[in-house]
């Protein structure tokens, strides 16, 4: 998805509810759509992380022009001339859901581009397995430990087929991963 529009008002929980669980893996821009006018709304509404908020009654015109507004402003953030800068070691483009290893794009499935993710987020910082399946399944409790080390087993391949010798990914025996906090010179 590109956009995600909000009813604040929705049956099992609040649309406010719904944007702070989208924030908490994702930068997606949210708009309220909602018939709650009031001031206090509005502002929670766009506190919490809504990137817009139209009240009920709307016009489709306007809306439509909003959207587009936000999209512009979410795609245009500056990217290297080429799209990728082979000087900085990992860009996490979340609206794209690609990851750019020393300017190369690489092919990842989803677990893998959420580790890289939280890993990128957080460089030196250990992460058990337990926490990798939490950042990278959406039933990690279905899901066995040892399935993350299958998961940063291939991603470590990924990256060095672009950095030949290069492994990034730091295994703390007992305790679980981490990514380099710095690098060696390109």
């Amino acid at each position: 998805f590109d956009l995600v529009i909000l009813d604040v008002g929705l049956p099992d929980m609040t649309g406010f509810e719904v944007c702070k669980t989208i924030r908490q893996t994702r930068s997606l821009p949210v708009l309220f759509l909602t018939a709650r006018s009031s001031e206090v709304d509005r502002v929670v509404g766009l506190e919490i992380g809504g990137d817009d908020y139209v009240v009920k009654p709307f016009s489709p015109r306007e809306l439509v022009a909003r959207v587009r507004a936000i999209l512009r402003r979410v795609s245009s953030v500056p990217l290297p001339q080429n799209g990728h800068d082979a000087s900085i070691p990992i860009i996490i483009d979340e609206v794209r859901c690609q990851a750019i290893y020393f300017g190369t794009a690489m092919n990842l499935s989803r677990y893998e581009f959420r580790m890289l993710k939280a890993f990128a987020a957080h460089p030196g910082r250990v992460f058990s397995r337990e926490q990798l399946m939490d950042h990278a399944s959406e039933e990690p409790d279905a899901s066995m430990e040892r399935t993350v080390d299958t998961h940063v087993k291939t991603l470590r391949a990924r990256m060095r087929g672009v950095r030949e010798g290069l492994d990034p990914i730091v295994t703390h025996r007992g305790m679980g991963y981490s990514l380099l906090e710095s690098w060696p010179d390109a």
